[in-house]
C-alpha cells in the first residue's frame, strides 16, 4: 500500500483542487493517505511580497493555527475532516478567508471543540507551523508551496491542477507524478497558468 502524505494550506485554491484529486485516487486504489498542515504564511515570512499577497498571507495564519491545534488535539483524522469543512467554505462556497464564522462552523462540522477557535489569534501556535514548513523544506526545498506530496518517502511540489481529475484520469495523474518524482534527477515540469482553478 502506498503511503501518501498531503501537505496543504487551507487557504490555497491549488492545494484544494489537488486535495480533492488525491481523495479520488484514494477512492479507487489502496493508499494510506494523511493530510498534514504546511503554512504558506510561515513559508513566506521575510519575503518581498506584493501588497495583495502579503494581505493574503496575513489572513492565512488564523485558519492554519486552528488546523495545527486540531492536529495536536485530535490527530490526523480530525485534520482531514476540518480541512474539508473549511476548504469547502473558502473555495467552492467562496467565503472570505477572514470570515471567522467559517472556522466556527467548520469546527462544529468536524465535531471538534468550538474552543479551538481561540487559537486563531494566538501567535504561539506559529512555531508549530514554522516547524512543519521546515520539515517540508527539508524534503523539497524552499522554492515550493502547496500542495506538496510525499509518496513512500519521495516528495515533490504539486501537482498544480486547474481542475479535479476524476476516475481513471485521477489514477493516471497520480501514477505519472509519482513516476517522474521517483527519478532522482527529475526537478521540474511546468507550463504557464492561464486559467483560474475550478472546484467542480
Amino acid at each position: 500500500m502506498d503511503k501518501v502524505d498531503f501537505y496543504f494550506d487551507v487557504t490555497c485554491p491549488w492545494a484544494w483542487v489537488a486535495s480533492r484529486w488525491i481523495l479520488e485516487v484514494e477512492a479507487q486504489c489502496e493508499i494510506s493517505l494523511t493530510f498534514r498542515p504546511m503554512s504558506l504564511a510561515a513559508l513566506n515570512e521575510g519575503r518581498d511580497l506584493s501588497d495583495d499577497y502579503r494581505r493574503a498571507m496575513d489572513a492565512a495564519w488564523a485558519p492554519m493555527r486552528v488546523v495545527a491545534a486540531a492536529e495536536e488535539f485530535a490527530g490526523h483524522d480530525a485534520v482531514r475532516a476540518l480541512y474539508t469543512a473549511i476548504g469547502t467554505r473558502f473555495h467552492p462556497d467562496g467565503r472570505a478567508k477572514t470570515d471567522r464564522d467559517v472556522l466556527v462552523e467548520a469546527l462544529a462540522e468536524a465535531e471538534l471543540p468550538e474552543s479551538l477557535i481561540s487559537v486563531a489569534d494566538a501567535p504561539e501556535w506559529d512555531d508549530a507551523l514554522r516547524r512543519a514548513k521546515t520539515r517540508v523544506a527539508e524534503m523539497v526545498g524552499t522554492d515550493v508551496g502547496t500542495p506538496t506530496i510525499r509518496v513512500n518517502g519521495v516528495a515533490f511540489f504539486g501537482p498544480v491542477l486547474a481542475s479535479i481529475p476524476r476516475g481513471e484520469d485521477a489514477l493516471r495523474v497520480f501514477d505519472g507524478a509519482v513516476a517522474m518524482a521517483s527519478y532522482p534527477d527529475f526537478y521540474e515540469l511546468k507550463r504557464s497558468r492561464d486559467i483560474s482553478p475550478s472546484f467542480d
